[in-house]
């Protein structure tokens, strides 16, 4: 099992997004490692391009990235300063009071960022408290202030509009960086841009990037080939019949390897170049079959994510999106990096 990473199309995806915020410093979302495919490698070749700003979810990540970057790059955890983390060579990005007075006394004199909660009621700090302690905030120099958006997927969305004029009303006059647009924020426009934009998704080819380059092919081994008859049933719960003599591949993979479940039987193919193989039957632990009986011969693999089906096309079938298709991606693959 391979899970092929192009790193020059994310180095692209990075830059191109950058590019929609010229005013703004462009920043990378590493989290999650690196969506799936590797936060050392991918954090690696986008320093190399020029991005020195990275956001991880914990300061576990941000402990095992340290020792890939130079000391010039900063790695902010949006956490921010949970009880008995250690953040060391990291930015906290604070969401609470408790964290504030928590991170001010164990680190003076640390770098910390803020975030502030703007009506996506997750994490941030509410205007209230940003209020009480805003001024000591200011003093101590916060490397940058941030919100995040909830409705940035979705242009037309009044959320948008919202957030942006409380994060304007509790932010302007701070002179500190401001930080409120992820990839669907920077996709918005200038409004929303500030000082530092902080692309995620858009990096690893996936929407609401549409012009993203495709960065991932997953291909899987075929292990068998066997010729069904009318009326027999391929996998789990006889939940397909073949109805003519049909060509069955079985591939070594599964949900197991985070392949989701849901894609059993919903249209999801695997690919022969650019030749559909449709998925029969359940999606086990570490089985999938296809219908490979249109194939004049059977590859050695066959591809599940490939520019015939996208990350989000997947997505599509599994009832879900693109970040959750990327992240489920399990340790079992060889990943192989150009």
């Amino acid at each position: 099992m391979t899970l092929h990473i192009d790193l020059h199309a994310i180095v692209a995806n990075w830059k191109a997004l950058a590019a929609k915020a010229p005013g703004a410093r462009a920043a990378a979302v590493v989290k999650a490692d690196a969506y799936g495919l590797g936060a050392a490698r991918v954090a690696t070749a986008l320093y190399q391009a020029g991005a020195r700003d990275f956001f991880v979810a914990l300061a576990g990540e941000g402990r095992a990235l340290r020792p890939h970057l130079p000391i010039d790059a900063s790695i902010n955890v949006l956490s921010g300063h949970m009880e008995g983390a250690d953040l060391t060579g990291l930015v906290p990005v604070l969401n609470s009071l408790e964290q504030f007075f928590r991170d001010r006394t164990m680190r003076p004199g640390k770098p910390f960022a803020i975030q502030l909660d703007t009506g996506m009621n997750r994490l941030g700090l509410e205007p209230a408290d940003w209020a009480a302690i805003k001024a000591e905030a200011l003093a101590a120099k916060p490397d940058f202030i941030m919100s995040h958006l909830a409705c940035a997927d979705e242009p037309g969305h009044p959320a948008n509009a919202a957030q942006l004029a409380v994060f304007r009303q509790v932010t302007d006059g701070c002179d500190v960086p401001r930080s409120l647009s992820a990839t669907g924020g920077i996709l918005l426009g200038p409004n929303y841009h500030f000082d530092l934009v902080r692309p995620g998704i858009g990096l690893y080819g996936a929407l609401p990037f549409a012009d993203a380059q495709p960065v991932v092919r997953l291909s899987l081994p075929v292990i068998q080939t066997r010729n069904v008859q009318p009326g027999e049933f391929v996998g789990y719960s006889a939940t397909w019949t073949a109805d003519a003599p049909r060509r069955i591949a079985t591939v070594a993979a599964g949900y197991a390897d985070g392949i989701l479940r849901a894609i059993s039987s919903k249209g999801a193919s695997l690919y022969a170049g650019d030749a559909p193989c449709p998925i029969v039957g359940r999606v086990s632990m570490d089985l999938i079959t296809a219908d490979v009986t249109d194939l004049a011969q059977v590859p050695l693999t066959l591809d599940l994510i490939c520019p015939a089906q996208s990350v989000d096309r997947l997505a599509e079938y599994a009832g879900t999106i693109g970040y959750e298709i990327l992240t489920s991606l399990g340790h079992r693959y060889d990943r192989a990096y150009r």
